[in-house]
């Protein structure tokens, strides 16, 4: 043992920590950004350690938010983060012409090769953007809508056939967590929503479901050889099949502390168990899309969808994407197109079993102007124009923004006036949507309470509009922010249509967890159809 135990390798690690305390000692001394008058935790201002405990432990935008309340509207962060509690710093920060560009925290996020999430080149983005953008404009997300009613009418049907057996006092067995209790069906609604965002988003992106609502299972398939979990020209028909459901929580966590480490840190942290128990994740999400794109590739289909739009954008010098472009990118699609819109039905769903009034006011609505005839899905005309649902969603995303965390932007050359305070280059500024979405001077003295009725209230929605940030804004806003709402106006419409919610546990909150996107943990309802 003591052949190994050197006094230079005992050096090295307590030499490496030196290196760290004085590099961030110095970065506070020097403060070449300029951030030291502003207020945080003390480790914060030295370390970028702090931000990944709180963003390990999942409840970064808590966290977030608490401090805000306690020091103010400009947080220091990390030694070279300010984060902004001010609605005008939106405008600022991510308009058009900051300038500002994506940090180095989205470099974890990288799968394959850089998507339009998360590559950090304008030139490329903007490329990248042009042809992306073009897929989700409001006619062609329209010529979706039969594939999302398809799996909507899946799922209404499986949760029937549950309402069935629960009448007659029947349960689940062991691990699928429903029964029938007082003539309702009891179940956990979110992974459920979770089948269907991943079914709709499979069959969009690549051309087939991934079954996962008619299997009532959390199943996706990716490479049987580990090697293949790269290879964007793959062709092997071998596969096995994985929880992707699990997998996506996984690789969010992972980018999501990851990307506060500084680059230099990360080629060390991986070694951490917590963290490369996660990379493995981070390689599986890749191997779904590479295996979900090369079994679309495999057949040819004049098939309307995300992927055949995909293949054929051209950019401006009439160029169309590679096979590894086009597979990064359908994998931003399963990600963005999964993740967000099953956790925000899930808390649109919540919200609505937890204030009966308010569910009773919207299927009121509903029925007045859809009808209670024998087709239950509703359809887009339909819904397009119903303000109450309108504002029930936008309310349940006030509360629970699927990405919640301030997004973090590079300040450009020139620097930045935000608020009354200059940033100079290279500082990393990013607006908390969840603080910014409690701010009682915008949303009234009750902003920690769901109340659709507030969206109606002329002398505020001006104010509300402009602070409502579940999409982002600017240049970097997600792009398939018309699929989304669209999706959630469909599911919500429909589920409400047809059935009552309660919680199972009335007055209990909605517990969450955070990686890159905050997520329900669970969503216990009972459900019952409803006699119209």
């Amino acid at each position: 043992m003591s052949s190994f135990l050197t006094p230079y390798t005992l050096l090295l690690p307590l030499a490496l920590v030196v290196l760290i305390v004085l590099s961030h000692v110095l970065l506070f001394v020097i403060d070449p950004y300029g951030i030291r008058k502003h207020p945080g935790p003390v480790i914060a201002r030295y370390s970028h350690i702090w931000l990944a405990v709180i963003s390990q432990r999942g409840h970064r935008s808590e966290v977030i938010h608490a401090m805000h309340k306690r020091y103010g509207p400009f947080l220091r962060i990390s030694p070279t983060e300010v984060s902004i509690a001010d609605p005008e710093a939106l405008a600022i920060i991510y308009a058009h012409g900051s300038g500002a560009l994506k940090s180095d925290f989205y470099g974890p996020f990288v799968n394959i090769t850089r998507g339009v999430m998360n590559t950090r080149d304008r030139k490329q983005h903007t490329r990248k953007r042009k042809i992306v953008s073009h897929i989700f404009s409001q006619r062609n997300v329209l010529e979706f809508e039969p594939h999302i009613r398809t799996y909507v009418r899946q799922l209404m049907g499986q949760w029937d056939r549950l309402c069935d057996a629960a009448l007659k006092g029947l349960a689940g067995e062991d691990g699928e967590g429903w029964f029938g209790r007082g003539g309702r069906l009891w179940l956990d609604a979110l992974p459920w929503l979770n089948y269907l965002a991943f079914d709709i988003i499979g069959d969009l992106a690549f051309g087939a479901p991934f079954g996962m609502v008619a299997a009532a299972k959390d199943i996706a398939p990716v490479p049987a050889d580990p090697s293949a979990l790269s290879d964007v020209a793959f062709t092997n028909p071998d596969v096995i099949h994985i929880p992707g459901v699990a997998v996506l929580n996984g690789r969010g966590e992972y980018s999501m502390c990851m990307g506060v480490l500084p680059a230099w840190w990360r080629p060390l942290a991986v070694r951490i168990p917590w963290f490369s128990a996660r990379l493995q994740n981070v390689r599986q999400l890749a191997g779904i899309s590479i295996v979900a794109v090369a079994k679309r590739l495999e057949v040819q289909t004049d098939r309307v969808d995300l992927l055949s739009r995909l293949i054929a954008g051209r950019d401006d010098e009439g160029k169309p994407m590679g096979r590894s472009e086009i597979t990064a990118e359908a994998l931003t699609f399963l990600v963005a197109g999964s993740d967000t819109t099953s956790n925000s039905t899930c808390a649109v769903l919540y919200y609505l079993a937890a204030n009966p009034k308010v569910q009773a006011r919207l299927q009121a609505e509903l029925d007045e102007h859809i009808g209670t005839g024998e087709e239950v899905i509703a359809t887009s005309e339909q819904v397009k124009h119903l303000v109450y649902l309108d504002a029930c969603i936008n309310e349940a995303l006030r509360l629970h923004s699927t990405s919640s965390l301030g997004l973090p932007r590079v300040v450009p050359e020139e620097g930045l006036t935000v608020c009354g305070h200059f940033f100079p280059a290279g500082c990393v500024l990013s607006v908390p949507s969840y603080t910014i979405h409690r701010d009682s001077d915008v949303w009234g003295t009750d902003p920690e309470v769901y109340r659709p009725e507030r969206w109606f209230e002329q002398d505020k929605v001006g104010g509300m509009q402009r602070t409502f940030n579940p999409y982002s804004v600017g240049p970097r806003a997600c792009v398939g922010r018309n699929l989304a709402a669209l999706e959630l106006s469909i599911i919500i419409a429909s589920l409400m249509r047809s059935f009552d919610f309660v919680l199972e546990s009335p007055g209990e909150p909605l517990e969450t967890r955070e990686g890159f996107l905050r997520k329900p943990v669970r969503c216990r309802v009972g459900i019952e159809r409803r006699a119209v």
